[in-house]
């Protein structure tokens, strides 16, 4: 089953590059398209909807490799039982509010879906394929904590530490 989710991980991770190509490419376009005087309807929400889809499809997979923002100042100062705590009260939070976005995401695609909700800018894509990343990765973030507290109930860590420190100039 592990390797199964890490496989999923993988997946929206290479979904993401893909996304974050798109986005690249669809601003590149934009670029030449306004330099030639095209007109191309709708490349703005198209680029928009490539960057939402990147940022989503990557958040498991950054939570797996510490590379998400973490403040660890408190936890640094506490005794190992507080902290322990304090690490059990995190993920459960974590994983609570994840679900319950990742609840609506999924929701917000359905109701896109049936009711044929389609984008009020130029290119009046339907909703329900951009939101579909953004389900996709919260569910998967979702998935993420509660494979982190299963680790963490095993006494392994899922969390990586991120090899890279903050630097303030």
């Amino acid at each position: 089953m592990g390797k199964l989710v890490q496989n999923f991980y993988k997946l929206l991770m290479g979904l993401s590059c893909v996304a974050m190509l798109a986005a690249f490419g669809t601003v590149m376009l934009g670029v030449l398209a306004r330099e030639a005087n095209w007109d191309i309807p709708g490349l703005d929400g198209y680029a928009g909807y490539a960057i939402a889809a990147a940022l989503f499809l990557a958040l498991p997979g950054t939570l797996q490799h510490g590379d998400h923002i973490r403040v660890t100042l408190l936890l640094e100062r506490v005794s190992s039982r507080v902290r322990g705590i304090l690490e059990w009260w995190c993920l459960g939070a974590g994983l609570a509010l994840t679900a319950y976005v990742a609840w609506y995401a999924v929701r917000l695609v359905w109701v896109s879906y049936s009711t044929h909700d389609t984008s009020p800018a130029a290119d009046a894509s339907p909703l329900w394929i951009p939101q579909l990343a953004m389900a996709l990765g919260c569910v998967g973030f979702a998935l993420s904590f509660v494979q982190a507290l299963v680790e963490r109930w095993r006494g392994g860590s899922f969390i990586a530490a991120s090899t890279e420190t903050a630097h303030i100039e």
